[in-house]
């Protein structure tokens, strides 16, 4: 069967002998202004001009055929007036496509900078869920405004969207769905969503649903091509235990669920369990994306939501009080420093070698604060579990930590000829390092009991620890031993 099918499309008079070799002939413009308008082809693989050139930008709005992530890349580099100019001379459906790809503050920049009613048009093209998102970022005012331009029917939808929490499984959801009635046969079941195809995102999965709208199966489109014509969708699903999430699960317990049952799509449901809207796997993406650019900055006490697109006086003030917290624990690691200032008169080598102690505890708290905010944010952590996870990775610290001091003992004896120099480096080294893979393990953890996001600023209170606890054990070791 696969050979017939393939047979159809030959055109290789080499392999059907006797064929007439095929003519391809090329498509004729149908106009002039076709002729001249450029294809997505040979824009996307030209030597790419300056983007920010503004002949360029209305050419490329021309263009047929140009992915919207593509058109986003290259909307980014233009300046605000040009994005805003290139998108009104685009097709609304393209500007929409092109919006949704936008980074969210850039693309909210580009709706208060729009004529009203051409962005109410481009709203109106835009999934539901792009759309709530980008509207739950303008002021109140301007979003009514928009939403009144809408029809009644989106209006309400996108109003509906905006009530959810946008961390939430209600926010992030999309409304967009097939639903089928359990009475529907298999043809039937077909038959309503190629009807409902052209409204509606590509789908994954049709929810089977009860006369009440409550969520009964999930069948996917493969299940529904393959059955029987006469087969009744509610037998098909009958017995089926229905995985889903409630509008108030949070975003990241939706990813984590998705990726355990390896599902394109989650359906949403309320307290009744009436179904509301779905969570795709491209929506998760985005999201996976975002949770892990906001723990990367906020390990480091940078703002979740700042971007070199930020305006620079906001990224001071954001950034300032964690500067300030850095300062005041960097104060605590000079003051230990200090407890010890007639040892390092003694002997001047001590401060040449106690920074090599902290900075070898500090990365190695950093691995293992890394493992642990990674496992936190993609699975879910019983307590248990989570301590066991600590004590993990205080074996890998201590066995790392005396591999390290055996090199440190040698070095530290060859630089200086003293072997009990050596002595004190690498015994200084192995404890530092296990407490550095504790604290390491236990930050994120005891954020999370506090209510806090596991990420927050936690390299910065990791490098106190290791700093000021790497001084005063090497210190504190030299001036028993040596001095």
């Amino acid at each position: 069967m696969a050979d017939q099918h393939n047979d159809k499309f030959r055109t290789d008079p080499a392999e059907q002998p006797g064929s007439a070799q095929p003519t391809v002939v090329p498509p004729h413009p149908s106009s002039e202004q076709d002729a001249l308008r450029p294809d997505a082809a040979s824009l996307l693989t030209a030597e790419r001009p300056d983007v920010h050139d503004e002949d360029f930008a209305a050419e490329y709005a021309d263009a047929e055929f140009v992915h919207p992530a593509d058109m986003a890349d290259h909307l980014e580099n233009l300046s605000l007036e040009k994005q805003v100019s290139t998108l009104s001379r685009m097709s609304k459906e393209d500007a929409a496509e092109a919006l949704a790809e936008l980074d969210e503050n850039m693309a909210v920049d580009v709706l208060e900078n729009l004529d009203d009613d051409v962005a109410a048009q481009i709203i109106a093209e835009m999934s539901p869920d792009d759309a709530a998102d980008v509207l739950d970022e303008l002021d109140e005012d301007h979003r009514d405004a928009l939403l009144e331009k809408l029809d009644r029917e989106d209006s309400e939808e996108l109003r509906n969207l905006l009530n959810f929490d946008p961390d939430s499984a209600g926010g992030v959801m999309n409304t967009e769905l097939i639903l089928l009635e359990k009475n529907f046969t298999a043809d039937e079941a077909i038959a309503h969503i190629r009807s409902e195809m052209e409204d509606k995102e590509s789908p994954y999965y049709a929810y089977v649903v009860d006369e009440h709208q409550v969520l009964v199966g999930v069948l996917s489109l493969r299940d529904l091509m393959l059955a029987r014509p006469g087969t009744i969708v509610g037998d098909a699903v009958s017995g089926q235990s229905v995985v889903s999430v409630t509008y108030d699960t949070d975003e990241r317990e939706v990813a984590s669920l998705l990726s355990h049952y390896n599902f394109m799509a989650m359906p949403v449901v309320d307290n009744e369990g009436h179904i509301l809207g779905v969570v795709t796997y491209d929506d998760i993406m985005d999201i996976m994306h975002e949770e892990a650019s906001a723990d990367m900055l906020g390990m480091v006490g940078a703002d979740p939501e700042e971007s070199v697109d930020t305006p620079w006086l906001e990224s001071v003030r954001k950034r300032l009080p964690w500067l300030f917290v850095n300062m005041i624990n960097s104060a605590l690691s000079a003051s230990v420093v200090y407890m010890f200032e007639g040892s390092i008169a003694q002997m001047a080598v001590l401060a040449v070698l106690m920074p090599m102690v902290a900075n070898q505890a500090g990365n190695t708290g950093q691995q293992a604060l890394a493992v642990m905010i990674r496992q936190l944010a993609t699975d879910r952590f019983d307590q248990k579990k989570a301590w066991m996870a600590v004590v993990r990775e205080g074996k890998i610290g201590i066995v790392t930590g005396m591999a390290m001091a055996v090199v440190a003992f040698f070095a530290a004896w060859w630089f200086t000829g003293l072997p009990m120099v050596g002595g004190v480096m690498g015994g200084a080294l192995m404890c530092d390092m296990l407490l550095g893979a504790v604290a390491g393990g236990s930050i994120p953890l005891i954020f999370r009991a506090l209510g806090r996001d596991p990420a927050q600023a936690s390299s910065i209170f990791l490098t106190t620890i290791t700093d000021g606890a790497g001084f005063f054990i090497f210190l504190g070791l030299a001036s028993l031993f040596i001095l």
